[in-house]
């Protein structure tokens, strides 16, 4: 699921309960007092309400009657939902979101990689080459640039399979790359276009075997960079 992009009072809304829920503040079982939280952050029922919509629909908050708006346990959230990826992030839990984050990929683009070889298509190589070339362009840019040129090169890589279940598979790439630039923009990290450039040879070569290494070991980089700047960021 994409990030939710509500803008003014709701979007607000929706973004400090969401994180007061993931990091805690709210803890599952408890029954929201909307007239109090509406005081609180100043917002309208109707506003507080289109929220608390929007939490429901990922899993956060469910309502009874008789019982009220409550928080849903954490067994029952939506967890590949993007925004709930982020704010288990932003509560702290950065080392088990990327492990999470990092054990689904390996499980998932490798195999991709092979299948991408055997399957590509010269329009795959295309858009491959472009995100790659991107990727290059967006060096020493915004992380932003930096997590959509990877987002953009890794949806080619899934969509090169012409599988799709596996390109619905960018659920869990997205909120990876976008935390992941994030967190290492402005460390000194592995330079991530060579081990790209490396998948995209063994795909053009249709050498599965290759391409799936070669995402293995993109993949290894990427948690590489993440445990340096964390490490880094703790011993500051």
């Amino acid at each position: 699921m994409s990030r939710y992009i509500g803008r003014g009072v709701h979007g607000t809304t929706v973004e400090v309960l969401g994180a007061q829920i993931v990091d805690g503040t709210l803890a599952p079982g408890d029954v929201l007092d909307l007239a109090v939280i509406g005081r609180a952050l100043d917002v309208s029922l109707t506003a507080l309400r289109e929220a608390i919509k929007v939490l429901m629909a990922k899993g956060l908050l469910d309502a009874r009657q008789k019982k009220g708006t409550f928080v849903r346990p954490r067994e029952e959230w939506n967890v590949l939902d993007s925004d709930v990826i982020r704010w288990r992030h932003q509560s702290g839990d950065a080392v088990g979101v990327q492990r999470d984050l990092a054990e689904v990929r390996r499980a998932i683009e490798p195999a991709a990689a092979g299948l991408a070889a055997e399957r590509r298509t010269d329009e795959d190589l295309v858009e491959l080459e472009q995100a790659l070339e991107e990727m290059k362009n967006a060096r020493g840019g915004s992380a932003h640039d930096s997590a959509g040129a990877d987002l953009r090169f890794h949806q080619a890589l899934l969509g090169a399979t012409h599988n799709e279940l596996f390109a619905q598979m960018s659920i869990f790439v997205e909120p990876a790359l976008l935390i992941r630039d994030e967190l290492v923009h402005g460390h000194e990290v592995t330079d991530p276009v060579p081990s790209h450039g490396r998948v995209v040879e063994a795909i053009i070569a249709q050498d599965a075997d290759a391409a799936a290494d070669a995402a293995r070991a993109l993949l290894d980089d990427s948690v590489a960079d993440v445990e340096k700047v964390l490490t880094e960021e703790h011993d500051a």
